[in-house]
């Protein structure tokens, strides 16, 4: 459990790993982004992508599954912003994503002395190494009391 004391300026983790296979990308997107690159394997085979491809809103409850589940389990009281999102290369179906995190800065919140700001920088890349997203998440974060 990592309270804003303790995390460091270098802070750096893999976060975790998710096994993006075709079944689990058709059932998010039935629901969430039903657009036949996401649910339709046929027309996912024609597209420039050459198989199916997880939405943008699939690789967000990814991230933030991934994160809730993490090891190191950084007390978070409220999210405050994503920044410079960018979804430079498809997640494919039968790939394993990497989600990887750093620390860019922190400081205690002006307005809560029980808590401090932490800014982090995200990257997940695919098992070939391409990188399928990326982002910067500001945080409030739990102080030790």
């Amino acid at each position: 459990m990592l309270y804003f004391d303790d995390i460091p300026d270098d802070y750096r983790s893999v976060v975790g790993s998710w096994q993006l296979n075709a079944s689990n990308i058709v059932a998010f997107a039935e629901t969430w982004d039903p657009r036949p690159v996401h649910i339709d394997a046929a027309v996912a085979e024609r597209s420039p992508f050459g198989t199916l491809i997880a939405s943008s809103a699939h690789l967000f409850a990814i991230v933030t599954l991934l994160f809730a589940r993490h090891d190191d389990g950084i007390q978070v009281l409220a999210m405050l912003g994503k920044d410079k999102l960018r979804l430079p290369s498809p997640a494919r179906a039968g790939t394993t994503l990497t989600y990887e995190t750093r620390c860019i800065g922190k400081r205690v919140s002006a307005s809560r002395p029980d808590a401090g700001i932490v800014a982090l920088a995200d990257t997940v890349t695919d098992n070939d190494g391409n990188v399928v997203l990326t982002q910067e998440v500001t945080l409030m974060v739990s102080r030790r009391t």
